[in-house]
């Protein structure tokens, strides 16, 4: 029984694999910046192995929260709509800020800075993830990261997709928010590290 659980373990808490891509562009222009705007745009993105519209996924999961228990589906609403301000994009901004400091280096992500380049965080698609105590599986989220020109925001100088970052946490973690929220924390980290390799070589 114990190699059971053992096993058990070892398959929930494989480790799942995220690709960087750079799409085009290069890394020059961002190894004298100090701070970069930054921008998410959550408009347009689909979700779990169907790619349903986001839309779509919150209305079936509210119903079936509400079937259980009625009032439940607003609830989480409520935090799913949430979550995009006081999650995802923290996370991204804290943990992609923390890797560059760590660095060694002044560059800075902040929201709603005037400077001259902008980093546009693009959801592309999400899989939420479930935890049921032993066994478990990540949520998975796909982003396009394009660094612009802000005062042209048509002039793209770097283009990099991020294809199913893994978002997890040790222990258990029931919230899909919370699990969301850690896979933009693994795409800032791993951009943060592409980029202190790329543009400070």
């Amino acid at each position: 029984m114990k190699k059971l659980v053992f096993a058990l373990f070892l398959i929930s808490g494989a480790v799942f694999s995220q690709d960087m891509n750079i799409v085009q562009g290069n890394f020059d222009f961002l190894k004298d910046q100090k701070e970069i705007n930054t921008e998410f745009d959550y408009s347009n993105f689909t979700m779990m192995k169907e790619n349903k519209p986001e839309s779509q996924y919150v209305e079936e999961h509210q119903a079936d929260l509400d079937k259980k228990a009625k009032g439940n589906g607003n609830l989480w609403q409520k935090k799913w709509i949430s979550a995009k301000e006081l999650i995802w994009t923290p996370k991204f901004l804290e943990i992609g800020n923390i890797v560059l400091s760590k660095g060694k280096k002044d560059l800075n992500f902040q929201e709603g800075l005037n400077t001259p380049y902008t980093l546009i965080v693009q959801t592309v698609w999400i899989y939420p993830g479930w935890d049921a105590g032993i066994m478990k599986q990540p949520a998975k989220v796909t982003t396009n990261l394009k660094f612009v020109e802000t005062a042209n925001k048509s002039n793209v100088l770097l283009e990099i997709t991020s294809e199913e970052s893994p978002g997890d946490q040790w222990g258990n973690n029931f919230s899909n928010e919370s699990r969301i929220g850690e896979g933009y924390a693994k795409t800032a980290k791993s951009l943060s590290k592409m980029i202190l390799k790329k543009a400070y070589k």
